[in-house]
């Protein structure tokens, strides 16, 4: 590689790495990589793009663990990279690979956000219209494909707490958009609060929701995922039409 070479991948590297970080709330580690060489920039080619993050905090306040994205045979407008600058002539596609620990997931559950959806949903128990008031979620990645939650729940309307505990299997929806929960096993005390099981796994499927994850000109759709102990991994196909820049 030129020394010349080598001076133009880093500055459209070095500027692609400010424009994402511009869109986080927070990030521990941002790499991009852009291959190509002098005269295919001239020619509004680059070979390919991979973009490696880690500890990213998104909108939501939702934390990824670790988010890969690798994205080949992209066509740019030269003069803007002769400025340092990614523009996109046509869109693309690539592939991602996003990981969220338990940790993550608890911590997106205990936002601002997800309180507030949760809030806003009335659910009706014993013919009562209640507002859910969530004091205590634990969420866990045991294993086996499996997600488990137990949950302290406040009712606003009698002030009663209520438990709530319940493991699933995780499955993409159809679309790709999103991750429902099937096969719901209900804790032992758990029969008489089906609805509170079922708003809590609605607030799961909304934490894992691909559009928390989108940065400007790049949506996820997700392809497969990978539940282990203690994470869980969205592999996803990457749409972009532009690759955010200083």
């Amino acid at each position: 590689m030129s020394e010349q070479q080598g001076l133009g991948e880093q500055a459209l590297n070095k500027a692609a790495e400010i424009g994402l970080s511009s869109q986080l709330d927070e990030v521990e580690k941002l790499d991009v990589d852009i291959k190509t060489d002098p005269l295919k920039a001239l020619q509004g080619q680059v070979d390919s793009v991979a973009i490696a993050g880690e500890g990213m905090v998104m909108q939501k306040d939702l934390r990824v663990e670790k988010m890969d994205m690798q994205v080949d045979s992209v066509a740019i407008n030269p003069l803007s990279a002769a400025m340092g600058k990614i523009e996109l002539t046509q869109p693309t596609q690539g592939k991602a690979r996003v990981v969220l620990t338990a940790a993550d997931i608890n911590r997106a559950f205990n936002s601002e956000y997800i309180r507030q959806q949760l809030q806003a949903t009335k659910i009706e128990i014993n013919g009562q219209q209640m507002t859910v008031v969530p004091q205590q979620v634990d969420f866990q990645l045991p294993g086996e494909g499996k997600v488990s939650l137990n949950a302290n729940i406040r009712l606003q309307e009698t002030n009663e707490t209520k438990q709530v505990a319940f493991t699933a299997v995780p499955e993409v929806a159809s679309g790709g958009q999103t991750v429902t929960l099937k096969d719901v096993q209900y804790g032992d005390e758990q029969a008489q609060s089906p609805e509170l099981t079922k708003a809590l796994v609605d607030a799961t499927s909304e934490i894992l929701n691909l559009s928390n994850f989108d940065l400007e000109g790049i949506s996820l759709r997700i392809k497969n995922l990978q539940v282990e102990a203690g994470k869980i991994a969205l592999i996803a196909e990457a749409n972009v039409t532009q690759i955010p820049s200083a």
